[in-house]
């Protein structure tokens, strides 16, 4: 499996349960659509799972990991 083809897959993976932390250091290029939901100006934003960041910043996690997929495939 080429490289690209397993980045493809690491996105496809991402879900409610993946951490924050986890994301970004697989693709620190998702930072931006992290900011402009102001999730990652708390202390403890990396270590949160992308649900527990949604519900705490009133987001529908379904919504923002088809955008951030999205995001991430059109790169």
């Amino acid at each position: 499996i080429g490289d690209t083809t397993m980045e493809m897959l690491k996105i496809m993976d991402i879900n409610r349960e993946t951490i924050i932390s986890e994301i970004l250091t697989n693709f620190p290029e998702a930072m931006p659509k992290f900011q402009e939901l102001g999730m990652l100006g708390c202390a403890l934003a990396t270590a949160e799972s992308l649900e527990q960041a949604c519900a705490a910043h009133g987001v529908d996690p379904d919504e923002f990991i088809v955008e951030l997929k999205a995001y991430l495939l059109a790169l």
